[in-house]
């Protein structure tokens, strides 16, 4: 060991090489080991011969050359459209459908007469039409089903069947920043929501004056569809609103033997008498205060609220009661006079179209005529006026002040099982900006 060491440091080159060589040495010791193998070629070889059953593969490929494939497709109808370019859009290539959707009274009328309307269709894989389908919604129940279908003997055939629309859940939230409309119309909630969360918290919230920026919103409502297909908006069934840091809640509930209304998730109730809006959610021009007429050219006291809106605009009735007056009068146009009972009333003026009759009964959010500009109006407005023994009041506090229905004991633990519900919905409706469906 000491002779190694001294060798390896008087002469460390003569020793690197040294190991170099034995490494490449050993190496080729074990390369010239390997090639002693048995040769391959001196292998005994044997032959097996067996009988191999063939898969049936022509039997499925002429299987595949027969099979026809169905292609789908639908399509909003546009005003313009004619049979060819509508079933152009929708991938048929048809003469003879074409030629029965221009002659066929129903299609004409429920297809090619129906702008905005969706059809769906199922098509040959050689584009020929088998099948295309219409719906329309009657009522907030059932909707009609238009279909045109190809017979075995070529030629087509039209009937319309009657069926129950189905009422889906959908959630959405937005946050204020500039209006209520362009809140949710950033969701993406549809406008009859709106005016129903308006409807159901104008006891609360001022919408003229009170919304902040920050204001937050969430709600779960239905939707009616048809064959999957969305037909109309129905009813909020749960809310929250965040206004000014006030955290406020709705429940619709409709307790056995009762109307339904909406309630807080403590099981007070937010319905009352009267509605704040006789019109839906739309711009105030005019508040129940001094102005300054635009006729008259001097300042009076306004003692009604005018409420801005294109015309022909539905009008509703803000209660329940029996009609006194429908008709022209003076400066008012076309006007409506609703007698609720116990000395209030409601008037609404300048009309476009009155849509009741003198001693009809109306009810609460009925829609009585259309918003116009008759009588003494220099534009589309609605003028509404409240009166309490003949004595004209501001329609908003009335609203605020009209008594409401409370929760009896015996719905109680009915309605607190389904406000948990509704709590973890709108929970999910909150932790999202987005419109979702809830199956």
């Amino acid at each position: 060991m000491s002779r190694a060491a001294h060798a390896l440091e008087h002469h460390p080159r003569q020793v690197t090489a040294l190991v170099a060589a034995l490494l490449l040495t050993g190496g080729g010791g074990a390369y010239a080991v390997a090639s002693f193998a048995p040769d391959p070629s001196l292998l005994p070889v044997r032959e097996v011969l067996e009988n191999v059953q063939p898969l049936p593969l022509a039997e499925q490929a002429e299987a595949l050359d027969t099979h026809r494939f169905s292609l789908y497709s639908n399509e909003q109808v546009r005003p313009s459209d004619t049979a060819e370019s509508l079933l152009s859009r929708l991938g048929v290539n048809d003469a003879g459908a074409a030629a029965f959707l221009r002659q066929d009274p129903l299609a004409r009328a429920q297809v090619l007469g129906a702008a905005g309307r969706f059809v769906s269709v199922e098509a040959t894989d050689s584009h020929d039409l088998l099948r295309l389908k219409a719906r329309w919604a009657v009522d907030d129940r059932t909707f009609q089903r238009l279909v045109v279908e190809r017979q075995a003997d070529g030629h087509f055939s039209s009937h319309v069947e009657t069926a129950p629309l189905v009422a889906s859940l959908r959630i959405g939230s937005g946050t204020v920043r500039t209006t209520l409309m362009a809140a949710v119309d950033d969701a993406g909630i549809p406008e009859a929501v709106t005016s129903q969360l308006v409807d159901i918290y104008s006891s609360e919230i001022d919408f003229r004056r009170a919304l902040r920026a920050g204001d937050r919103f969430s709600v779960v409502y239905e939707t009616l569809e048809a064959d999957g297909e969305p037909m109309r908006t129905g009813r909020v069934v749960s809310s929250q609103f965040t206004n000014a840091g006030r955290v406020l809640e709705a429940l619709w509930y409709q307790q056995p033997g009762r109307p339904g209304g909406y309630f807080d998730f403590q099981g007070h109730s937010l319905e009352h008498q009267f509605l704040a809006w006789p019109v839906a959610f739309t711009r105030i021009s005019s508040n129940f205060a001094m102005r300054f007429h635009p006729l008259l050219h001097r300042w009076i006291k306004h003692e009604g609220t005018d409420f801005a809106a294109p015309t022909g605009t539905p009008v509703r009735s803000v209660g329940s009661g029996r009609v006194e007056f429908a008709g022209w009068q003076n400066g008012y146009g076309n006007v409506v006079h609703v007698d609720h009972g116990n000395g209030e009333s409601s008037v609404y003026a300048h009309l476009s179209r009155i849509g009741v009759r003198v001693h009809e009964m109306v009810q609460r959010g009925e829609v009585i005529g259309n918003v116009g500009m008759t009588g003494w109006a220099t534009g589309p407005h609605l003028h509404f006026e409240f009166r309490e023994n003949g004595q004209l009041r501001d329609p908003v506090e009335m609203a605020h002040q009209s008594k409401s229905v409370e929760l009896t004991p015996q719905a109680r633990a009915d309605f607190d099982k389904l406000a948990h519900t509704m709590r973890t919905q709108l929970a999910l409706s909150a932790s999202s900006s987005q419109v979702a469906s809830l199956r």
